[in-house]
């Protein structure tokens, strides 16, 4: 069953960062990748949504992989505001949580679900960073007390 980090940076100068760490910590460079919204988008005539197109597969994937649909647009909203997400996978959960580790010391920021029956969403633009007071225990994913979150699928 594999598992992922996936964490929100600011720039992506930090998530190359972030990716370059994780690499050297033994994760395969086909295994770690970054996602950022094109500054431009081909248009390919006139029913082409491409930036929605582009929105719809990151949040597919997300939710694919364990995201809540509440996680999976706060980090497509993270995206439209200029962040970059780091996406790690790996088998163990040793690995994926070292991952973790790497991107909540590079700041990766928090986004997150709050406890309760309705689950609201903490969503930090990529300039303002809040804490999230109480953490959710979901099953299928693993909730971190900092910005990156694990995810079994």
């Amino acid at each position: 069953m594999p598992k992922s980090a996936v964490g929100l940076f600011k720039t992506e100068a930090i998530a190359g960062d972030v990716v370059g760490e994780i690499e050297s910590a033994g994760i395969p460079h086909n295994e770690v990748g970054e996602v950022e919204e094109p500054v431009d988008f081909e248009v390919t005539g006139v029913m082409s949504f491409p930036g929605i197109d582009f929105e719809t597969q990151v949040f597919r994937g997300l939710t694919e992989m364990g995201a809540t649909e509440q996680q999976a647009q706060a980090y497509v909203d993270g995206l439209r505001r200029g962040g970059v997400l780091v996406v790690a996978t790996a088998p163990d959960q040793k690995t994926v949580d070292a991952a973790a580790k790497i991107m909540n010391r590079h700041g990766a920021i928090e986004v997150g679900e709050t406890a309760g029956a309705q689950p609201g969403v903490v969503v930090e633009s990529p300039d303002i960073t809040a804490p999230m007071d109480v953490p959710s225990i979901q099953a299928g994913r693993m909730q971190q007390p900092e910005g990156a979150r694990c995810f079994v699928w």
